[in-house]
């Protein structure tokens, strides 16, 4: 089976390696190439939000499974997902990637103090990354003409830590456009890769509790925590309905 439905959502049913040698394939042949990283809460945006919806099952060459939650829900569905696939792991490896071979990368999202500060971490840490582009998600032109400026940079990668659905509307644009490039949404990836915000500690990581690290170390979080009942109780219903 190479895709599985979860609440409307078709994730690819593929390892971290699978992705990592499509993904390299993709690059070496300049395929235009799109890869969302979907937890529950997209899912569910997804669900209440036609058009987001649409932009995922028609536009996105990639939905890997960013969240445990997920790959539970597969297997609760019986149609079980190999592993977890996170959307900063992707972004690390592929940053190693574009250092190793000098590829061209355009980032774009977060606060300017993250953005100058990932920045920094670049030009410190992956000096051979050519960067052609790097500006923060405060930006107020229309969706259109920011993905003009992207695509007048002619990146390899591209990287846009908007926070959905706004990342996924941008990329869709590239990807209509059929840039040769390979794109993905990020969410709060350069926090994280800049420092200014810690992930989970290993421990965390392995019993699958990043979430909830999450949640004590930036209670504001709560609110959006609050879609995860829901989404597992949409799960519950999905799966009386395949019975």
């Amino acid at each position: 089976m190479d895709k599985v439905n979860v609440l409307g959502v078709n994730f690819d049913n593929k390892t971290f390696n699978q992705f990592q040698n499509e993904f390299i394939s993709r690059l070496n042949d300049h395929e235009s190439t799109f890869i969302v990283t979907a937890n529950p809460e997209i899912v569910m945006a997804a669900n209440e939000n036609p058009r987001y919806l649409k932009v995922l099952q028609e536009d996105a060459d990639y939905i890997t499974a960013d969240g445990i939650g997920i790959v539970k829900a597969a297997k609760m569905l019986k149609t079980p997902l190999p592993e977890r696939v996170t959307g900063y792991d992707l972004f690390l490896w592929l940053m190693k990637i574009a250092n190793e071979r000098g590829l061209r990368v355009y980032l774009i999202g977060a606060k300017p103090s993250v953005i100058h500060a990932v920045q920094a971490k670049v030009a410190k840490e992956y000096s051979n990354v050519n960067l052609v582009g790097a500006e923060d998600g405060y930006f107020t032109e229309d969706l259109d003409l920011v993905a003009r400026r992207i695509q007048r940079t002619q990146p390899d990668l591209v990287f846009a830590a908007l926070g959905f659905p706004k990342q996924e509307y941008l990329l869709s644009i590239l990807r209509q456009n059929a840039m040769p490039a390979l794109m993905m949404g990020v969410g709060g990836s350069f926090d994280v890769f800049s420092g200014q915000v810690k992930r989970a500690p290993e421990a965390f990581q392995k019993t699958h509790l990043e979430w909830f690290y999450r949640l004590v170390t930036n209670p504001t979080r709560f609110k959006r925590m609050m879609v995860l009942p829901r989404f597992v109780a949409k799960v519950h219903q999905a799966k009386r309905g395949n019975n």
